[in-house]
């Protein structure tokens, strides 16, 4: 063998196998880079793989580096892989033998920064509104009265009692509230759920549906309100039946639900203004319509009434009217005389003519001849009059089936217009039982009465060593206000509405601002 050979530096190196040199690299690496977090921007990531392992890459200006998420802790991720989205990937690096190459197995992903969270939302803003859910004319009007409004919020924040207490101010209505949590992992799922849940109650049911929805939150930072610009929120927003109001966090903060909504509220108390108008100031309109109508009306009659007097001047008076024609009565009066005794003198011609022409022979034939026509004519009206005896029995034969059926329809319909009342005055009994005064006093309260037997409200009214009158829900008793009573006033002489029996009615919860809720226990 030759000095050369033998000489070289490698001649006495130890021989590796494939798989041992791959093994050791990837002790090598492992070791080195045990935990990193590395920057860069998601590449080729096409979601989960049907093995539920995600796989895409991580790559800069320069350089690109595989990554893989594994299926049992994909689930666990807060921000879910997008593709083109900037991030900080914290986990291990390792090889992958079967390509000779190493990867990067992500354990946690974060935003690379607020212009990470803003290029995210641009890009999910600019794929929403091409699909057209942020288009104009899919937007409606709220209500200008509703009867029942419904607020998805935490019930437990500042923002449900801002809302309550400015509906109370303006204009009090039925508050239905769906708790759900306004930040963290599953807060978009729950905005969404509760949005859907209020547009599947039915109309008429047990639960009353609401006519306008108030989604709200108060103010946070960028991440804290990411869970309303999540996709599922906006396209549960858009595809709501019943008109939405966004009032997600303050005037200068922005969700992709703001766009999707029917209107934007700038803050959670703006959005009750928009609900609902001022009650106030509704009366105040009312009545000044009112009065402006009444006086209108007024003008109106005084100026019709001014027009008919000046119609009126104009009219001719009732001599002149009636000149002419009592001048025409007159003159036909005047020729009146003349002219009934030309009219019996030609009568009487005609009658002395015709008495001449008239025989006996002439008067029998003419005789006969009306009675031809007198037994043709009597013959006609007998057959009519048997034609119309049948078609009148028939016509009443129809009406007695006709009759017997409307009896026959006529016993069942009474009897249940009889339940229908008899249901109708039972609820009218259990409303009256419900209203009543008594029921309270069963509750253990009192009726406070001055001596003249007017109720008494507030404490300012009663003075010391007033004579008061006590009912209780068995009986009145006597007092004296701060004091002995010397002479008992005189019972009252109303006599006392008879107490129905009192009935245990189901009511809602209240929550702790006084408000029905769907969640007791």
């Amino acid at each position: 063998m030759p000095d050369d050979m033998t000489d070289s530096p490698t001649s006495n190196a130890p021989d590796w196998t494939v798989s041992e040199l791959s093994g050791a690299l990837k002790r090598t690496v492992e070791d080195a880079f045990g935990h990193v977090r590395v920057r860069g921007e998601i590449s080729g990531y096409r979601g989960p793989h049907s093995s539920g392992h995600a796989y895409f890459s991580l790559k800069d200006q320069n350089a690109r580096l595989d990554a893989v998420v594994w299926k049992g802790n994909f689930g666990r991720l807060r921000l879910k892989p997008e593709e083109g989205l900037e991030v900080v990937a914290i986990g291990r690096i390792t090889t992958f033998p079967g390509k000779s190459s190493y990867q990067i197995v992500i354990e946690q992903l974060e935003f690379a920064g607020a212009g990470a969270i803003m290029a995210m939302l641009e890009e999910r803003k600019r794929r929403l509104a091409s699909e057209g859910l942020f288009a104009p004319e899919r937007k409606r009007r709220p209500p200008f009265l509703p009867r029942v409004i419904g607020v998805v919020t935490s019930p437990t924040g500042a923002v449900i009692r801002d809302i309550l207490h400015r509906l109370e101010d303006r204009f009090p209505r039925h508050v239905l509230v769906w708790p759900v949590r306004v930040q963290g992992e599953t807060s978009g799922a729950e905005v969404a759920a509760a949005i859907r849940g209020f547009n599947a109650l039915p109309v008429g049911g047990p639960v009353p549906r609401p006519d306008v929805l108030i989604v709200a939150r108060g103010g946070g930072s960028l991440e804290d309100l990411l869970g309303f610009s999540e996709e599922i929120v906006v396209r549960a927003a858009a595809e709501s039946g019943i008109p939405l109001i966004s009032a997600v966090g303050h005037e200068t903060d922005v969700t992709l639900i703001d766009f999707a909504a029917d209107v934007r509220a700038p803050t959670p108390t703006a959005a009750a203004e928009m609900a609902v108008p001022v009650r106030g100031e509704l009366i105040a309109e009312v009545q000044g319509l009112g009065a402006r109508l009444g006086g209108a009306m007024a003008r109106m009659a005084e100026r019709r009434r001014g027009e008919l007097r000046a119609l009126s001047r104009l009219l001719p008076s009732a001599d002149a009217l009636l000149a002419q024609p009592r001048q025409r009565l007159d003159m036909a009066s005047g020729r009146l005389p003349r002219a009934l005794k030309a009219n019996a003198g030609a009568h009487r011609l005609r009658l002395t003519r015709a008495e001449g022409r008239l025989s006996p022979s002439r008067l029998a034939v003419l005789v006969e001849r009306r009675r031809e026509r007198f037994e043709l004519f009597a013959a006609r009206l007998d057959s009519a009059l048997r034609a119309n005896a049948k078609a009148q029995a028939e016509r009443n034969a129809r009406s007695r089936e006709r009759l017997e059926g409307l009896s026959a329809r006529l016993r069942p319909a009474m009897l249940r217009a009889g339940q229908e009342r008899a249901r109708r005055l039972a609820g009218l009994g259990q409303l009256m039982q419900a209203l009543s005064y008594h029921g309270v006093l069963e509750r253990g309260f009192a009726l406070v009465r001055d001596a003249s037997g007017a109720p008494l409200r507030r404490a300012g009214q009663v003075a010391a060593g007033a004579a008061l009158d006590l009912e209780f829900a068995d009986g009145h008793v006597a007092a004296v206000a701060g004091g002995e009573l010397a002479t008992p006033p005189a019972p009252s002489t109303r006599p006392a509405p008879a107490r129905p029996a009192p009935r245990r009615r189901a009511k809602p919860l209240p929550d702790e601002d006084g408000q029905p809720t769907l969640f007791g226990g």
